[in-house]
């Protein structure tokens, strides 16, 4: 299964996109939603400011979903949809959609129903556990977020049996500094989660738990440590059968089988010289695809440049043409598993499964995943990890080609002056989103939806299955925020634990750190306070990674650290930075909203007398929009280019000294 994950501005443009895919070979869809839809908020919303149509499709109603895929039937197409706490919606959505498509074609009744149900093939990522750990996404509490998998996962077993309505997805984890170890038992702890809920609700027989195992599948993360990350998929592949057979008593063998896809390593693909992204997307490809007994079902690429901003479609066709050459090209998938017998294979697949068994016990001496997620105990891990990771790169040890270390370049033609780089979102997309969301809302049948968001809310109130309830709000028109905040007011909103309190950030004596820890012992000292900085993630993008990291290193280079985590509004930051008084505000921005939202800080800490605190940002910036940043008076802008976390802690004091006159 071949696929590049895509998306962006309206469900029509998206539409075109996909067609254009498929015509150029892509063999199955990715849909790539955007903040907004995947945090439950409709466009019109004011965390949704600068965030639709940019890092994916905006979906609000059957109205857009009818639009997204017009002209796809359903029936035959496979699709993945990277979805995780509104999964239960959109797949309601998409199932109403297959069924018009239906009746369109002059099928009708229920039994044709049930018939086009039965042949839809596709995925839900619906991994809320990950949510909290790394990429921010969720909406609900651990508890009714993982009652709406266990719903969505019985019912599709019923009714849409040929569907992964959970992709357990270590992706993220290891984005978020997850080893290979950590990334392998935190996604099996999770399966483990899922896996006792679904058989303790009484909604699946014991008979038919071997066709819920063999419709979870994982969505893993390859980075470019080829032996370690194909080693660590052949430990995954052991585990998962192992953690099966005993616990859930399956005793098909296909049924068992560990069922995957892979997204190789975005966040590991560079600013600096992006043209290596290439054979870093090759080389972590074949870290998947080589071992036939642990390989890849399906793979999706990025393209080299996205780490600069939103790929345009020659470079998703790149990516696409990088798997067919693998697969027709060359004899890489017509042999039995070449690893096989291997000594140095073996020893590292062993240690991965030592490790990984020893850390799923410790999570299940917790109570299980979910306990792990509200004690931080888990976030704290992989927070410790990548601030290992993070040193490793700082001090060469862990290099990076065109970053850390051979870093001298020559102009690129891939960046040729006025050559457009990237694909850019146009602004009036949300205002159009927006107004379409108006143009639904007075075209409906009001009755209809309230009816059917009551019936929502009071089925939430019970043990009853949500799926049925859900697809009577789909076919009402009920739009996205709708059903979120029908949910929102019975299951209530959630926080995670951030990880950066617990984390440890030891290790660090460098000369250089130890000089950034003198510079801000001094500045206190002659402000008569210590230095405080507050980090800040405002809008949706839930990326946390940056942000804890610099978090992390800031309070070891000295600075009283205000974190909060994710997800929140200009006004709340600028509320906390006047409270705390802070003497430099730090955004974290990486869906593409920093021109929208960055700016409204910098106007409200002005409005609130509070102009001499500086702003900086980081994030996935091209320069053209840095230099507007700049022009609208934030201090600093730093993109992924500048990895030393102790130069920047040493770039902020500079800032604070200029802005309090001290130089």
């Amino acid at each position: 299964m071949m696929r590049t994950y895509a998306g962006h501005s309206s469900a029509a443009a998206s539409n075109e996109l996909y067609r254009r895919n498929l015509a150029k070979g892509q063999t199955g869809l990715s849909v790539a939603f955007d903040l907004p839809t995947q945090t439950g908020y409709d466009a019109d919303h004011k965390l949704a400011k600068g965030e639709v149509g940019k890092v994916g499709v905006p979906i609000a109603h059957i109205g857009d979903m009818r639009r997204l895929f017009d002209g796809i039937p359903l029936a035959e197409a496979n699709t993945s949809m990277t979805i995780n706490a509104p999964a239960m919606w959109l797949l309601a959505l998409y199932v109403t959609v297959a069924e018009e498509q239906a009746e369109e074609s002059g099928r009708d009744g229920s039994t044709d129903t049930a018939e086009v149900l039965a042949k839809l093939t596709g995925t839900t990522q619906n991994d809320i556990i990950k949510e909290y750990l790394s990429r921010g996404t969720y909406i609900f509490p651990p508890g009714p977020s993982l009652r709406l998998i266990t719903d969505m996962i019985t019912w599709t077993v019923h009714h849409v049996p040929r569907w992964n309505p959970i992709n357990i997805c270590s992706y993220h984890l290891q984005e978020a500094g997850a080893t290979p170890t950590q990334e392998v038992a935190y996604a099996l702890c999770t399966a483990i989660a899922v896996l006792d809920a679904v058989r303790d609700s009484g909604q699946v027989e014991q008979a038919d738990m071997a066709k819920v195992v063999a419709r979870i599948s994982f969505f893993v993360n390859a980075g470019v440590r080829f032996v370690e990350e194909m080693s660590k998929m052949r430990a995954f592949t052991a585990l998962w059968d192992e953690i099966t057979a005993e616990r859930y008593g399956v005793t098909d063998a296909k049924a068992r089988r560990l069922r995957y896809g892979v997204q190789v390593n975005s966040l590991g693909l560079t600013e600096a010289q992006p043209e290596n992204n290439v054979q870093r997307i090759v080389l972590e490809m074949l870290a998947v695809s080589l071992s036939r007994g642990a390989r890849a079902r399906a793979i999706q690429l990025p393209a080299w440049n996205e780490a600069l901003g939103l790929p345009r479609p020659w470079d998703q066709q790149w990516a696409l043409r990088m798997q067919q050459v693998l697969a027709y090209e060359t004899d890489l998938l017509e042999y039995e598993d070449i690893f096989d017998g291997s000594l140095v294979i073996e020893s590292k697949v062993d240690e991965i499964k030592k490790g990984a068994r020893a850390e799923i016990a410790r999570v299940q001496e917790m109570g299980g995943a979910v306990p792990a997620v509200e004690s931080g105990y888990m976030k704290s891990e992989l927070v410790t990890s990548f601030a290992d990771y993070r040193r490793g790169v700082e001090s060469g040890e862990r290099v990076i080609v065109g970053v850390n270390k051979f870093d001298t370049s020559e102009p690129s033609p891939l960046q040729a002056e006025g050559a457009k780089a990237i694909e850019t979102v146009d602004a009036a997309v949300e205002k159009e989103a927006v107004l379409a969301l108006e143009r639904w809302r007075a075209e409906r049948d009001d009755e209809a939806v309230a009816t059917a968001l009551a019936a929502l809310k009071s089925a939430a109130g019970t043990e009853e299955n949500l799926f049925e309830a859900t697809l009577t709000c789909a076919r009402a028109g009920v739009t996205t925020g709708e059903w979120s905040g029908a949910l929102r007011e019975v299951f209530g909103e959630y926080r995670a634990p951030t990880g950066v309190t617990a984390s440890s950030g030891g290790g660090e004596a460098a000369a250089d750190l130890t000089a950034v820890r003198e510079r801000v012992r001094e500045t206190g000292a002659e402000l008569g306070e210590r230095l405080r900085i507050l980090v800040g993630k405002p809008g949706l993008d839930g990326h946390s990674n940056g942000a804890e990291q610099v978090a992390v290193r800031a309070r070891d280079a000295g600075f009283e650290v205000i974190y909060q985590g994710i997800r929140l509004t200009p006004e709340q930051i600028v509320s906390a930075a006047v409270q705390e008084g802070v003497h430099v505000v730090g955004l974290s921005v990486l869906s593409g909203s920093h021109l929208e939202i960055v700016p409204e800080v910098v106007d409200g800490l002005v409005a609130a007398g509070a102009a001499d605190v500086p702003v900086i940002v980081g994030g996935i910036i091209p320069p053209e929009d840095a230099k507007l940043l700049t022009d609208r008076g934030i201090a600093r802008v730093f993109t992924p280019k500048d990895y030393e976390l102790t130069e920047i802690m040493n770039e902020i004091v500079s800032v604070v000294r200029q802005a309090r006159g001290l130089d």
